[in-house]
């Protein structure tokens, strides 16, 4: 064999090796990483990009910033009202019209109409036909957007309910308010940080520096705002360590939005040629959708943090036999009838998950089987709705629950006796297997779930 062919069937080996790598951390990437219970960063990583980019493609998040754009459109005069009024309080109006114009260098025109319509608003809320009504029209208008966003969270987040009514109108009120408080006094502190500074130094250099740091202290509370925002806007507990990565990443991208944007207004003569005044709307809108996808995204990459554990063992859990849920399904309901029975504090589902190390979804799911069979109740304290962290007891006394009943339940569940004339035609079938059925509750209905002895009772105080 020549040297030619040797060096060949070696690059052929490697390309074959490489590819067949290449094909294995594929699928263990998107399929396989799922059932790696390893508590390591990498795979942890890899299961949050994997669910990000299902879920990315599943919520159809382009729609939801489509939406949310149109409805920052409506608002857009009444949040500019609203962080103008504020900003007059503190004298900073200017201060923001000068920002403006910075930002915007080429839409002078546009601009100057926007600030006329932001006075007209302004004077028709002071000065309405009721006292008051049209300060309540406009924090309606702000209310409605922000309703708009916590749907649009809560869908990302799998959550059915949104917040009362009354809490809508106290947490969407105090983000309305001190959100542009914010806003001005960290626009008004940076300005008289950096003119302050420099005329005491007095040095071009060091004024430069300071100008830098506050640069980058604008970017960390760009962060923070959203981490806040994915912490708090969603009506469910989103913890700091699963926000506070997904803040960075839609900061850093926002302002670097914010910088293409800014930087590409110079070069949007061909758009004044086309739009003249309104040069300005497509590029808003193009902005506003970019700046809610990134929103979105981000919620995304919060969600999937938190909830990777959710997923572990899906594929499982999807093709789960018969005999493997009803056996979980008796496991979890004697574990929540010997507490109970010998006085012990109620677990939660997330404590019956980590405890014996079953897979929180799979525990969810059969949970949510045992309340729709009666056979278990949320506790809730008075006043308060049920939830996900509540504790779970038995619905009757722990004497109740043979084996032989709570099977029959689990197995009755459900419609059935709805198909005409199917007793009568495969009559012998059916008798058989209630026959069957009847001998085994006998047997089964001396077993009681609280008197069961299983292995863990004696090394741990579980039951």
């Amino acid at each position: 064999m020549s040297e030619n062919d040797k060096k060949s069937n070696k690059l052929a080996v490697r390309f074959e090796r490489t590819k067949a790598r290449i094909i294995a951390a594929w699928k263990y990437c998107s399929d396989s990483v799922w059932e790696d219970n390893r508590d390591l960063f990498k795979i942890k990583v890899i299961k949050t990009i994997n669910l990000s980019v299902r879920s990315f493609l599943n919520n159809d998040v382009q729609s939801a910033a489509c939406a949310l754009t149109y409805r920052s459109l409506l608002a857009l005069v009444p949040v500019l009202a609203l962080i103008f009024a504020i900003g007059r309080g503190f004298g900073f109006q200017n201060i923001l019209k000068n920002q403006l114009y910075e930002y915007f260098p080429s839409q002078n025109r546009a601009l100057e109409m926007a600030f006329s319509f932001v006075d007209s608003c302004l004077e028709q809320a002071s000065e309405g036909l009721f006292v008051g009504v049209g300060i309540v029209l406009l924090l309606w208008t702000l209310i409605s957007l922000l309703d708009s966003v916590e749907t649009s969270f809560n869908v990302i987040c799998g959550i059915k309910h949104k917040r009362s009514f009354i809490k809508k109108i106290t947490d969407y009120l105090a983000i309305c308010i001190i959100l542009p408080m914010l806003m001005i006094c960290s626009g008004g502190v940076q300005i008289l940080m950096s003119d302050t500074i420099q005329n005491l130094l007095s040095l071009e250099f060091i004024g430069a520096i300071v100008t830098n740091i506050l640069d980058c202290a604008s970017v960390l509370l760009c962060c923070l705002f959203f981490t806040g925002a994915y912490m708090l806007i969603p009506n469910t507990k989103i913890r700091f360590r699963n926000a506070i990565i997904p803040g960075i990443i839609a900061g850093i991208a926002f302002q670097l939005l914010q910088w293409l944007f800014v930087s590409g207004q110079v070069y949007v003569s061909k758009y004044n040629a086309i739009y003249g005044s309104f040069s300005f709307l497509p590029l808003m809108l193009i902005w506003l959708q970019l700046s809610w996808l990134i929103t979105l995204t981000g919620m995304l990459i919060c969600r999937s943090s938190q909830n990777i554990s959710m997923f572990a063992y899906e594929r499982q859990i999807n093709n789960i036999s018969s005999s493997y849920r009803l056996k979980v399904c008796i496991s979890i309901l004697s574990v929540i009838v010997k507490r109970f029975k010998n006085g012990k504090s109620p677990l939660d589902v997330s404590e019956l998950s980590s405890r014996f190390s079953i897979p929180p979804r799979l525990t969810g799911l059969i949970v949510n089987f045992l309340l729709e069979c009666n056979l278990i109740v949320k506790v809730c304290a008075k006043n308060d709705d049920a939830s996900a962290d509540s504790p779970l007891i038995p619905t009757t006394a722990p004497e109740h629950y043979s084996l032989g009943y709570v099977m029959n339940i689990l197995s009755n569940h459900g419609e059935s006796n709805f198909i005409a004339e199917f007793d009568s035609e495969f009559k012998p079938l059916v008798d058989l297997c209630d026959k069957l059925d009847i001998d085994f509750q006998k047997q089964a209905s001396k077993v009681l779930l609280s008197e069961i002895s299983l292995p863990f009772e004696d090394n741990d105080n579980l039951c």
